[in-house]
């Protein structure tokens, strides 16, 4: 386990805040996975020198803020080691998806990995997956098979196999699974952590190997829920490269008292426990002050045995269907067993199968007029080794049953830490909420958490109620669609007009300077004082702004408050974004002091110099 105290985005944080340094501290990371981290965890690791290399871009790019605090600020992953499920793009590191006659070493990240790193984090390395995706049980892998962080005897869940038990471990701050029929809920279930799977489409799946590529989500396997949704603010918005990219925003946030609907009879299997476990979880949430609503989840069981049962196990027939007939026996063999029942479906059938689904959705959405959320327990029940081996397609069908139909329907949903059995064994929930209601579900989960205090995955530190922040990253799912703003005067904060962007509901994302080829200027006889920015072709210069999140709505209206000569344009940034931000109309500087030297407004202010 990580002999360490940096768990959490927030510890990670706290630790650069405080000068630790990146180059030190993911360096000893990178030994201690290589002495001590399981290896059935991990498909390839990052090597030392690919460690050395990210980090070195990472201090490029931290060089190019004031400080510390503003790199903190700009890049909210800044040095936090993740890692990737191995049917995810990292370039430079091969994309198996367990299968070594699939592997392919690719040049560019996917979508989502390149925003992680862009935020400032680090991989560490793929993990291991039941091959393809296909399967609940981390069992389907010749790179070996994972167990819960809690029992060897039993399964670590799948097919986020591996993924699940690192962050458990406390050996990577957060990583990334996939979830199309629940990878990344089950294995959050069996290791005691966050499973975050957002609603399809608001995540890019460019760069993922699909396994249904029309339902695909990449998830998040988190310790805390506030990392969890920080990832996912960094990584989901449109992307044009996914023709499944459908991103779409919900409410910021659900009124205190809910009505959740459960399983009017929860089934269960064995006797772990679990429906004592699922009974205390009922208990608690009617102590938070939600009501109950007994459900019958009949119509949404038949919507999850279309995925395995119907033609949408053809989807996953596409994707190796060359490898297939090239070479049978390079896949695993129950995972052929299941892709193979493809041929058993025919055009025909799978429109059939396409307007009983489009039918389950339209009679499924009736049930969010009297209901907020669904809880229902993450799995059933927990499979041994043994259990798998003696009955592969049957154990595994059995972990599906909370969790197939989610992605069909279109829902987002949040796997929950919720308490132990008498054995020791963790049980999960699942809330389950409509399409787009991501950052309230994110919200939710908060308080479910805070109730809960229970210990971080398998580290045995306990949660920290409110402790750590100060250094939370801040990001948080959108809840409305924004625009990047860049200011470069008076707005900026603490400034006289910074409130116009504070009532409109606008977030700091940044605080960095422009690319070196602006000129800034004092405005005379403007009051309070304002600077203009103009792009030169020559004798350019680096200045100091900040970049503020707006949200869409509220573009408009701040606009009309901007007077001549300044505008917003388009403005060029350190780190080659192109973002909207304050530009000035140049007939306006013929009067006007150049103030480049200072390299930004508020240092100008600050030496007290007239305009």
């Amino acid at each position: 386990m990580n002999p360490t105290s940096l768990l959490t985005l927030a510890d990670w944080r706290r630790a650069y805040r405080d000068g630790a340094a990146p180059r030190a501290l993911l360096g000893a990371l990178q030994q201690r996975l290589a002495a001590a981290s399981p290896p059935e965890l991990w498909i390839t690791r990052a090597s030392a020198a690919a460690i050395d290399a990210a980090v070195a871009a990472l201090e490029v790019r931290a060089a190019r803020h004031a400080d510390r605090a503003a790199a903190l600020r700009a890049m909210p992953l800044f040095g936090v080691p993740f890692a990737v499920k191995d049917n995810i793009d990292v370039a430079g590191l091969p994309t198996t998806a367990a299968c070594p006659a699939y592997a392919r070493t690719p040049l560019a990240h996917a979508q989502a990995v390149a925003r992680l790193i862009a935020a400032g984090a680090v991989c560490m390395g793929k993990t291991n997956l039941d091959q393809f995706a296909t399967g609940l049980v981390g069992a389907r892998s010749p790179y070996g098979r994972p167990s819960s962080a809690f029992a060897p005897e039993r399964i670590s869940g799948g097919s986020s196999s591996g993924s699940a038990v690192a962050v458990a471990r406390g050996d990577v701050a957060f990583a990334l699974g996939t979830d199309t029929a629940g990878s990344g809920r089950v294995p959050a279930g069996f290791n005691n952590l966050v499973g975050l799977k957002p609603t399809p489409g608001r995540v890019s799946n460019a760069g993922v190997v699909p396994a249904c590529r029309s339902i695909d989500c990449i998830s998040v396997l988190a310790l805390e829920v506030a990392d969890a949704a920080a990832v996912l603010a960094v990584m989901e918005g449109p992307d044009a490269a996914d023709a499944y990219s459908a991103f779409r925003t919900g409410a910021a946030q659900w009124k205190p008292a809910l009505r959740i609907g459960v399983p009017a009879t929860p089934l269960f299997h064995g006797d772990l426990g679990y429906a004592a476990c699922f009974e205390q979880a009922k208990a608690r949430a009617a102590a938070l002050g939600h009501t109950l609503v007994p459900l019958d989840f009949a119509p949404l069981f038949a919507v999850a045995r279309l995925l395995y049962g119907g033609p949408w196990v053809a989807e996953r027939h596409a994707v190796v269907q060359a490898l297939l007939e090239r070479d049978p026996q390079a896949l695993d063999p129950v995972v052929r067993r299941v892709i193979e029942v493809a041929d058993a479906f025919s055009a025909t059938d799978a429109f059939r199968a396409q307007y009983t689904l489009r039918e389950a959705q339209r009679d499924t959405a009736a049930l969010w007029a009297d209901l907020d959320l669904l809880m229902v327990p993450t799995a059933p029940t927990h499979p041994t080794h043994a259990d798998v081996d003696a009955d592969p397609l049957g154990t595994n069908a059995l972990l599906g049953t909370y969790t197939n139909f989610v992605n069909l329907l279109g829902w987002c949903a949040l796997a929950l830490p919720s308490g132990f059995t008498t054995g020791g064994l963790p049980f999960g929930v699942t809330f389950i909420a409509p399409g787009a209601a991501d950052a309230a579900l994110a919200r939710f989960g908060q308080t479910w958490e805070a109730a809960l205090a229970g210990p971080l995955g398998a580290t045995g530190r306990a949660l920290a109620l409110g402790a750590a922040s100060v250094d939370a990253p801040g990001a948080w799912p959108a809840s409305a669609p924004t625009l990047p703003i860049a200011v470069v005067g008076a707005h900026l904060s603490g400034l006289p007009l910074n409130g116009q962007l504070t009532e409109r509901g606008a977030t700091l994302r940044d605080t960095t300077f422009t690319a070196p080829h602006y000129r800034l200027f004092a405005l005379p006889g403007t009051v309070p004082p304002k600077p203009g920015l103009l792009r030169v072709a020559e004798g350019g210069a680096a200045i100091a702004v900040e970049v503020w999140d707006m949200p869409v709505a509220a573009v408009g209206s701040f606009l009309a408050l901007i007077p001549p000569p300044l505008g917003l344009g388009s403005l060029g940034l350190a780190d080659g974004r192109q973002v909207h931000g304050f530009v000035c109309e140049a007939h306006a500087l013929a009067a006007a002091r150049d103030v480049t030297a200072f390299g930004g407004w508020r240092a100008f202010v600050a030496a007290g110099m007239p305009v």
